[in-house]
């Protein structure tokens, strides 16, 4: 009779562990995507608590120094980047409309349809969830308008029929290294604007109006 005392089997908490782990790991870099797809494959598989343990043991580091050199490296950031799973993946707009302003945030890939409807979207006080991320939206009979943080790169490619699209972006280059948004806009009879800045209130944009005004009426009558 052996006097080995077996492996303690895994729990799921230490198991969503471990998956935790691997996430961070590749949006630090240190996995590439087959890895990481093959290494939580396993985490799936494996049954004892060892076994998890080596599995992460070449990726697992303090998460508090980790947290402090990322924000070190990025605290030139013009908006609020924080890796890892989590974030709006879906929004749903059908005969209706959704509004997403303020603070939120935004999974690393997000859909967006509107189907005889619109969604506003502003960005600019959102949460990234990875260093570049993809937004796709789909239009039909409908649309909207996207805001942009400003500093950030923002790229957008834009296809409709029987409607269109309407981007504005200033051409100033974006701080290298920062996040990076790719906007993917697809509409039928419909279509959206994408504008960098927040949008202005309505008592704002009735003052500058006036402050135009005057200025106007000043150079006609000096």
């Amino acid at each position: 009779m052996s006097d080995r005392t077996p492996d303690l089997r895994a729990s799921d908490a230490e198991r969503e562990h471990a998956i935790e782990t691997l996430s961070r790991a590749a949006a630090a870099g240190r996995l590439s995507v087959e890895e990481l797809e093959e290494r939580l494959q396993s985490a799936y598989a494996l049954r004892t608590r060892r076994e998890l343990e080596l599995l992460v043991a070449d990726v697992e580091v303090d998460r508090a120094a980790d947290g402090r050199a990322i924000a070190r490296r990025r605290a030139g950031d013009p908006i609020a980047v924080r890796e890892g799973p989590g974030g709006t993946r879906w929004v749903v707009a059908i005969m209706g409309g959704n509004d997403r302003r303020g603070r939120w945030r935004i999974a690393s890939r997000c859909t967006v349809v509107n189907v005889m409807g619109g969604s506003e979207l502003d960005l600019c006080d959102v949460e990234l969830a990875d260093r570049v991320t993809r937004l796709n939206v789909y239009t039909l009979m409908g649309g909207g308008e996207i805001r942009v943080p400003n500093g950030v790169d923002v790229q957008v490619s834009k296809l409709a029929f029987m409607g269109g699209h309407d981007v504005r972006l200033d051409d100033e280059p974006p701080p290298p290294g920062g996040p990076l948004i790719r906007i993917r806009l697809v509409s039928i009879m419909g279509g959206y604007s994408v504008r960098r800045g927040r949008k202005r209130s309505s008592a704002e944009r009735r003052r500058a109006r006036e402050l135009h005004e005057s200025k106007r009426h000043g150079d006609l009558h000096p």
